[in-house]
């Protein structure tokens, strides 16, 4: 067990979005370790096997999320296999580059299904559970879903709308007992930009870049990210609500 995580998680009931790679990865097993039980969603059902391996408590769900009734299924999964669900944390995406001479409209639509739409459906069709656990909903944005993003507009757009949503949601649940926060990541090791098409070249240059612009000098490992994801889904953590918790290396304030 990681002694840096909270130990009173034990056989709660987690799902977890995008938990094939990176941030998604890292989550599922932080929450697996304390002796939670993990549902692992994704699309690839061979990447959400990599983050289930020598971890029990983590089940797999190969889901496309985009795809505006799979939400019913995914939360219906896990209340199936254990009977409650916990926690709820939304951290499906995917980075886009798109300067506004490049619009797509297709491609904006496909962010906000996944970075708005998915995580709204996914939060509705929890709500039942997450009222009788007094549980707690953890949405993934990021540092651009507050800060300025040239070429990248619509991505970050999509993230200034899940951290409204967490504001919102926050208000809106608290009576009922339920908490809903955000962790907003800075530039963090994962297969993001290979996934966005950069060229390996570009890749590199783009992480030099990156790490150049953070004042604390280095890109993010996921594991510093799920880190604070798991302590925000803590019951301990009784009167925090609401809250936007930007990981980047200070990279916000630059």
């Amino acid at each position: 067990m990681n002694p840096k995580l909270p130990a009173d998680l034990n056989e709660r009931v987690v799902i977890v979005t995008g938990a094939g790679t990176g941030i998604g990865r890292a989550t599922a097993r932080a929450f697996a370790n304390p002796g939670a039980n993990v549902l692992a969603v994704g699309r690839r059902i061979d990447a959400l096997e990599e983050t289930a391996t020598g971890h029990p408590s983590i089940a797999v769900h190969s889901a496309d999320l985009s795809a505006p009734e799979t939400a019913e299924g995914v939360i219906a999964t896990a209340v199936e296999r254990w009977g409650q669900l916990d926690v709820l944390v939304n951290n499906a995406g995917v980075f886009r580059m798109m300067p506004l001479a490049d619009t797509d409209p297709a491609a904006v639509t496909a962010l906000f299904d996944l970075h708005v739409l998915a995580p709204t459906l996914l939060a509705h069709a929890a709500l039942p559970h997450l009222r009788r656990s007094k549980g707690t909903i953890v949405n993934i944005s990021s540092t651009y879903g507050h800060k300025a993003a040239p070429n990248a507009a619509h991505y970050a757009a999509s993230k200034a709308a899940i951290e409204h949503l967490t504001r919102s949601w926050a208000v809106e649940l608290a009576a009922e007992g339920i908490r809903v926060n955000a962790v907003a990541p800075g530039p963090t090791e994962s297969e993001a930009l290979a996934a966005a098409g950069l060229p390996d070249a570009a890749i590199e240059q783009a992480k030099k870049a990156e790490a150049a612009l953070i004042p604390l000098g280095r890109r993010g490992e996921p594991e510093e990210v799920a880190e604070w994801v798991v302590r925000l889904s803590d019951p301990a953590t009784t009167w925090l609500t609401g809250q936007i918790l930007t990981v980047d290396g200070g990279l916000e304030l630059v």
